[in-house]
């Protein structure tokens, strides 16, 4: 990962509203979501949902697939994988072995 993916996905996650879209795709799994579902749940007009995935899509956290005439929209969790490791790469001067004590399990693992 670069710099610039890296600060477009922290950019495109600097909405609230976007971090829970984020959020409820990753808790909807490999399944993802139609854009439909995602409003209803998180209360949220079509309109006003529709340029928050087009940010999330544009910045490459989210992917869409057409179904007929839905749109179904999944998380790309290899790319927040990616930003972990990108933004952890040099935990205790390159030796993540030394900060196992000090990160939370899910992160060092």
């Amino acid at each position: 990962m670069d710099k610039l993916l890296a600060s477009s996905v922290f950019e495109s996650l600097a909405s609230g509203l976007r971090l829970d879209v984020y959020r409820l795709l990753v808790k909807a799994g490999p399944q993802g979501l139609v854009a439909g579902e995602i409003g209803t749940a998180l209360d949220v007009p079509p309109t006003n949902l529709s340029f928050h995935l087009k940010a999330l899509t544009h910045a490459q956290l989210v992917s869409v697939v057409q179904e007929g005439r839905y749109q179904r929209y999944r998380a790309n969790l290899a790319l927040m994988q990616d930003l972990i490791v990108y933004l952890t790469a040099e935990c205790c001067a390159g030796h993540p072995e030394q900060c196992i004590e000090t990160c939370p399990a899910p992160v060092c693992a």
